[in-house]
Formats: C-alpha cells, sequence, structure tokens
C-alpha cells in the first residue's frame, strides 16, 4: 500500500450552520443503522462478531479498537511480505459474514490515520470510527482516546484527512466530556468543530470520562448519565445523525431513546446476555433492509432478504439458541483445525444460555473443558445436550 493511491471521494459542500463555511458531506447512499454493538477490548473480536451475526445479521458491530501505529508498522510499513500478512490477518482480519462491520481505530495524527482509513476501505470495511471516548492510561499516553475530546481542532484536522482518504463513512464515538470540560457547551463545541469538517455521524458516551483517578472500568459506572445532553444535541443539530450510548439492557429502551435520538449503541449487555439482539432484526429493520418496525409481509415469508448488504439470505425469525450453536460449529470446527484453542471462541459464547434452564451446566462444561489440549466440537456438543429445549 502506497500513499500515492489514497485519494478523494465525490462529495458535495454545503455551507455550516455554525460558521457558513464549506464543508464535505457524506453521500447520501451511505446506510444508517439504529442499532450497533460497541466496540470493547478483549470482547469484539473477530470470533464474537461471528457468534453475533449468528444471532442478528443487520445490527451494526464493531471491531475493538486497533491503534494507528499497530496499522502502520505492522501492516503498512512492513516489508516482510509473511509477517505483514500475519499482522493484517491478525489486526484487521474478518470473515465476510461479520458485515456490516466497522474498523475502530485509535490515533492523533492527520496522515497516519488517512492511511488507516485507505487500507479499511481496501479490506472491504464498512465505516472507519475514531476513537475519541476511551480513558485509559495507555491510551493516554499515545494522546488519542478521550483526552483528544479537550482538542477539538485536532480531532477535526484527523476526520477531514480520513475523509479525504476514503469513500466510506468516517464517523467518532466520544463521551460528553472530560474532567472539568464537561458542560454541555464544552460537548458542542467539539461536534460543531468536527461536523465542520464533513463528519455527520456521531456515537456519545452519556457519561463523562475522568482522565486521572478512575480506571476504564470505573468509567463505565461510576459517571452518572446524561442521557438529556445527548438528546439536546440531536435537537439541536438536526441534521447530525446521533447514536446515544451508555447503560442500555433492552430492546424497550431502544425503542424509547429512538423517539429522541436516530441510533442506539449497547455495549457490556450485549457480550452478557447476546441473545438480546435475537429480535433486533425485525424490531428495528423492515423487510426491504430500510429502518422499520420489522414487520414482515405475508409475500415474503420465507424469501430472503438482502437488506443493506446483497448477498445475505436474512432469515424470516430468528433462530433459537441450540440453532445458534449448532450453527456455530462448523466455523470452530475450521478455527480449532488449524490450532487455534477452543476457549478462543467458547468464552464468548458462555452467555447465551443467560437466565434459562441448563444455562449454569453450559458454562461449567465449556469453562472446564474449552482448554484442555485438542479441545474442539465435541466439548460444545457436550455442553448443548446438559441445556433442555
Amino acid at each position: 500500500m502506497n500513499p500515492s493511491t489514497l485519494h478523494t471521494p465525490h462529495s458535495t459542500r454545503i455551507a455550516s450552520p455554525s460558521t457558513g463555511q464549506n464543508r464535505l458531506v457524506s453521500p447520501p447512499h451511505f446506510p444508517h443503522y439504529p442499532l450497533s454493538v460497541a466496540p470493547m477490548m478483549d470482547r469484539t473480536d473477530r470470533h464474537f462478531r461471528y457468534f453475533m451475526r449468528q444471532i442478528t445479521r443487520r445490527t451494526l458491530l464493531y471491531t475493538e479498537m486497533v491503534t494507528s501505529a499497530a496499522i502502520l508498522y505492522g501492516v503498512y510499513k512492513e516489508q516482510d511480505k509473511e509477517k505483514r500478512d500475519r499482522n493484517q490477518e491478525r489486526l484487521l482480519g474478518f470473515s465476510p459474514e461479520e458485515k456490516p462491520l466497522v474498523l475502530q481505530v485509535g490515533g492523533d495524527d492527520p496522515h497516519d490515520l488517512a492511511i488507516c482509513a485507505r487500507i479499511a476501505e481496501e479490506l472491504g470495511y464498512d465505516e472507519i470510527n475514531l476513537n475519541v471516548g476511551c480513558p485509559s492510561d495507555r491510551v493516554q499516553s499515545g494522546n488519542f482516546g478521550a483526552c483528544l475530546m479537550a482538542q477539538p481542532q485536532k480531532v477535526a484536522a484527523c476526520i477531514e484527512s480520513m475523509m479525504t482518504a476514503t469513500s466510506i463513512p468516517v464517523t467518532v464515538k466520544h463521551r460528553i466530556g472530560i474532567d472539568e470540560r464537561d458542560r454541555y457547551e464544552d460537548m458542542v463545541d467539539f461536534v460543531q468543530t468536527v461536523a465542520t469538517v464533513g463528519c455527520q455521524r456521531f456515537s456519545v458516551h452519556a457519561r463523562k470520562a475522568w482522565l486521572k483517578g478512575l480506571s476504564p472500568k470505573d468509567n463505565r459506572t461510576i459517571p452518572p448519565l446524561r442521557y438529556e445532553d445527548v438528546h439536546r444535541l440531536k435537537r439541536e443539530f438536526p441534521h447530525l445523525w446521533i447514536e446515544i450510548n451508555g447503560g442500555f439492557t433492552t430492546l424497550e429502551q431502544v425503542h424509547a431513546q429512538l423517539q429522541l435520538v436516530d441510533a442506539v449503541m449497547i455495549g457490556r449487555a450485549a457480550y452478557d446476555n447476546p441473545y438480546l439482539y435475537a429480535q433486533a432484526d425485525w424490531e428495528f429493520w423492515s423487510n426491504d433492509g430500510e429502518m422499520g418496525n420489522g414487520t414482515v409481509s405475508p409475500d415474503d415469508k420465507g424469501k430472503g432478504n438482502q437488506g443493506n448488504h446483497k448477498g445475505i439470505d436474512w432469515p424470516v425469525r430468528s433462530p433459537d439458541r441450540h440453532q445458534i450453536v449448532n450453527q456455530m460449529l462448523p466455523y470452530i470446527e475450521q478455527w480449532t483445525s488449524q490450532g487455534l484453542k477452543l476457549h478462543k471462541i467458547t468464552r464468548h459464547m458462555l452467555q447465551l444460555f443467560t437466565h434459562q434452564p441448563g444455562s449454569r451446566a453450559w458454562k461449567r462444561h465449556l469453562t472446564e473443558n474449552s482448554c484442555r489440549e485438542g479441545a474442539g466440537v465435541e466439548v460444545v456438543e457436550q455442553a448443548l445436550a446438559m441445556v433442555p429445549r
């Protein structure tokens, strides 16, 4: 990959409502998703994403955050082809079934992030998202994540550079504020600055982040949720696509939020109870792939539905939990035959039977046996046999 291959996509320019200056606007054909699973470190790897695709085909999925430095030095600048291919597969690899899929990146250098955006498009990602929400010390030491909320001009420069390099959507995930910079007006300043260069989609974690004194885990629970700030942002900037994140655990809550914002992102609850998404495709999308109430007309019963991604045969009803496990077996066999430890996949499946009879036996058997040398699909089949239908 070479910087000379970077190109400027065809986009339109309209006057910014805040400054009157021209700004890029993403092409209108970009699909929008009312529901997504948040990017989570050590959670949303390719095996979790494939597993989630057995439950929901249309929900937008994210990778774990990948740093721009890892992509730059592990993929873009690596001269040894074997190492480059291995790094690319480890950092950026995914199965086609995982789409629609967003690559989330962390970084603060516009040129490096432009290279990441171009690579993301070449590899087939549907979108690329800049992390401006992670408060960890490690991320702060690299001057990216939540600390960048104090530098909206820098974020705008990064987003503009990324948009120039790719034709896929470039989005931002951020907090409502950081430390003492947590007034609603501070968030507006950030969003307006970034929107002026063309960013139209913002995923907002409705908590502030403390950059010192709280761990990333505490920053997900201790700062109070301020949903009204996100609702107000949507009211005052109706031309922007605003997604809200933080504390949601049910689809009923999602429905309520969609009356006030454009989309909802669920994080830990998606991992702790993945079957939560079993009805999502039919509750939030119509049968033609557009946002809707999920109803299926009698004429469409039994027909495959391509939605926003051609070639995917949408099911007419959600699979039950046993079906989901059986659908995972060929995938598990494929990966374990290549030497992957079984627990790398099954650790994401432990909560599938949450609140169901047999859940404890399912989790215990997988936990005790998936790390055994040579463990394969038979372990999963044995665990499944312990769960009544």
